[in-house]
């Protein structure tokens, strides 16, 4: 009978006692998983260093370094540090259970071992890691960048390229911060926030966008986390394509006319184009009947239609 080639992931079971690892090396292997094996803390942190294993069943009682300390290890390393821990107990008082998660276990698996428990919970815990990777993967490789702030606009996350591209912000301005975690939003962007914070009230669930520089614009929304506020950040090759001061001459519009105009054809609304260019609605719907009647139309499509027509 051949051998199937199916491979679920690599599984490390760290335990000191021989049924436990016998149990679970046959469960796992019959399920398709390829199974590492560390009888002790210390030969499962020395294993790691040659083979990353998708996810780890570690025991906590152990002699030498326990479950904790290993866990606490392996958590500080940033070349292991995402890897998912399960920790396996006998042990029922909450104390313990509670130590567990204070050092990034993210679940418990109860002695006596139970196979189908045991493959329920590696296979859930399996695919939301995954899910996680593949986001940060795309994030970290996307031609746009992430972040996220509280109210009073402090960096609490952000991808490795939010923090390149604040960088490169903070170059171009001159702004106080360079924008990183634990830092205030810098320059522009915070007046953006504060304005649109104070201008959204209730309304936090709609993203609005605001050009920062030239070809690098971000857009927000609320997460939901209480108080927190995810920022996207992405570079448009298609603002070179709106030549303010040209199609001002055209069409005999003022500067902030141009501006709505652009916004309009980008599908904003009166609300939105107002938090982007720190002003009212109805001043935006103001300078929209000034446009209409410049150009001799009576809707936003026509208005945008002239504009394509005339290149």
């Amino acid at each position: 009978m051949m051998e199937s080639s199916v491979n679920n992931g690599t599984v490390l079971i760290v335990d000191d006692t021989p049924g436990n690892l016998a149990l679970l090396s046959d469960t796992l292997s019959e399920a398709h998983y390829r199974v590492l094996v560390a009888i002790d803390g210390s030969a499962a942190l020395e294993q790691i260093q040659y083979i990353k294993p998708d996810i780890i069943l570690l025991d906590v009682m152990m002699p030498g370094i326990d479950g904790f300390e290993t866990c606490a290890r392996l958590k500080a390393d940033p070349e292991t540090a995402a890897i998912p821990v399960l920790f396996m107990t006998g042990l029922s008082e909450l104390d313990d259970l509670l130590r567990g998660f204070g050092e990034g276990a993210l679940d418990y698996i109860v002695k006596p071992i139970r196979p189908a428990e045991v493959l329920a919970r590696i296979e859930v815990h399996l695919s939301q890691t995954r899910n996680l990777r593949r986001a940060e993967q795309l994030l970290a490789n996307g031609e746009f960048a992430a972040m996220a702030v509280d109210g009073s606009g402090r960096i609490v996350w952000m991808t490795p390229a939010a923090e390149t591209w604040m960088t490169e912000y903070h170059t171009q301005t001159a702004a106080q911060q360079a924008g990183r975690v634990k830092d205030l939003l810098p320059g522009k962007m915070l007046d953006w926030f504060r304005t649109w914070r104070q201008q959204a009230g209730s309304a936090t669930e709609e993203a609005v966008e605001i050009a920062l520089l030239p070809g690098f614009c971000a857009s927000i929304r609320a997460c939901e986390h209480p108080d927190e506020y995810l920022l996207l950040l992405q570079r448009e090759d298609n603002n070179a394509e709106w030549d303010l001061q040209a199609l001002r001459g055209k069409l005999k519009l003022t500067f902030r006319e141009a501006e709505i105009l652009m916004w309009i054809a980008r599908g904003k609304t009166n609300k939105e184009i107002g938090i982007i260019l720190n002003t009212s609605p109805r001043t935006v719907n103001k300078h929209l009947e000034h446009i209409f009647e410049k150009l001799g139309v009576s809707t936003r499509a026509a208005a945008v239609a002239m504009v394509l027509e005339r290149g």
